[in-house]
């Protein structure tokens, strides 16, 4: 990642990481915005669990056990990915070199400031995500009104009479298109997880890993704020007869499950529902990625991989019938405003044509010589 080299090395690339400006006063708190969501949507979900006499918890993480034990172990796990593989290639199970090797990078890497992005940003970040699944689980308790038909006339209207989905039916077909997509789509889940870890791990500039972070944080907070504003299923679950010519995968599968699950939390005794339409968070998330790679990483073919990623899922949130446009259109709205917060929150200030501007603060810098001079004799 970005970060590196010096000053006027950086303004001969014309990176956009290089005309970013940085601002002094915001570098010292820049964890401040993201601890301050993490606790405001940690007790804002305390005490709906409380009113609404719902359970909180990991939906997908009770395997690890407890909170208490989770986080330790993937801030640890954090810092073992970093470690293992690097010793094994370059200590080659020589004891004495291992040991030399991990020694080494933890001095040069894992110094107290990245320690400190690692563990806070992976605490408050799974505090933030655990919270937004369990809001958007209790959305049907809340807000049991759905805007499904105005959102699906939306779509009719800007596509002349028909709906967006059956165009891609029409024109990408319902097989091999299926799969291809079915495959991005579901690739976004674990990239949550794993997207968080690689900036906060190895961004070599710290400032990056902290509006990584507090980007992703704001973002799931206004994914909430909006189901909560504008309650839709998705036209998959409001219109399921649009996508039954569709091949079946992985991505129908989960929607039978999606399905299966709200139907045990409205009338069984299920304990978690998943299904939220508006807005797009797979649409939003999947562009704040590729912002944050063009802004922070100077390989265009990662820029090509994430913006592709991006376009790819919009496709496929259409074409399986998880968002409506207007869903989508949302999702890029949160991914832009997330964006430019969560850079103002760490001190960051992306104007295009700033030039060169200390985008390498929280990497030393050379000084100027400080040795007195020793007159010559």
């Amino acid at each position: 990642m970005s970060g590196t080299g010096q000053a006027a090395t950086e303004a001969r690339t014309g990176h956009p990481a290089d005309r970013m400006q940085v601002v002094d006063g915001a570098v010292r708190w820049r964890w401040v915005t993201l601890v301050v969501i993490a606790f405001v949507i940690g007790v804002t979900t305390l005490v709906a669990g409380i009113v609404l006499d719902q359970k909180v918890s990991d939906p997908e993480g009770s395997f690890l056990g407890p909170s208490w034990v989770r986080l330790p172990v993937l801030c640890f796990s954090a810092v073992v990915v970093d470690l293992l593989p690097r010793a094994l290639w370059l200590g080659r199970l020589h004891p004495s070199r291992t040991v030399a090797v991990v020694r080494s990078r933890i001095r040069e890497h894992w110094t107290r400031e990245r320690v400190t992005l690692v563990f806070v940003g992976i605490s408050c970040f799974y505090v933030t995500y655990v919270c937004y699944r369990n809001l958007k689980s209790m959305l049907p308790l809340v807000r049991d009104a759905t805007y499904d038909r105005e959102l699906f006339l939306l779509d009719r209207v800007a596509f002349f009479g028909t709906e967006p989905s059956a165009v891609l039916h029409e024109v990408l077909g319902t097989t091999v298109a299926a799969h291809v997509l079915s495959f991005v789509y579901l690739t976004y889940i674990p990239l949550v997880a794993i997207l968080v870890t690689v900036w906060l791990v190895w961004s070599r500039n710290i400032g990056f890993g902290w509006w990584f972070v507090t980007a992703q944080a704001i973002a799931w907070t206004l994914g909430v704020l909006s189901y909560y504003a504008l309650p839709t299923l998705g036209p998959g679950l409001a219109y399921p007869s649009l996508f039954t010519d569709l091949t079946p995968t992985a991505t129908g599968d989960l929607v039978d499950s999606l399905v299966n699950a709200r139907h045990r939390f409205l009338w069984a005794d299920g304990a978690y529902q998943g299904v939220a339409g508006f807005a797009s968070l797979h649409t939003a998330i999947s562009l704040l990625w590729a912002l944050m790679a063009q802004y922070t990483i100077r390989s265009r073919i990662v820029h090509v991989i994430f913006w592709a990623n991006f376009g790819l899922t919009v496709l496929a949130t259409i074409y399986f019938g998880w968002h409506y446009l207007a869903d989508d259109l949302g999702g890029i709205a949160i991914a832009v405003v997330a964006f430019y917060l969560g850079a103002l929150a760490t001190g960051h200030r992306p104007l295009p044509g700033a030039g060169a501007r200390r985008a390498t603060a929280d990497q030393p810098q050379p000084q100027p010589d400080s040795r007195p001079t020793v007159p010559a004799e």
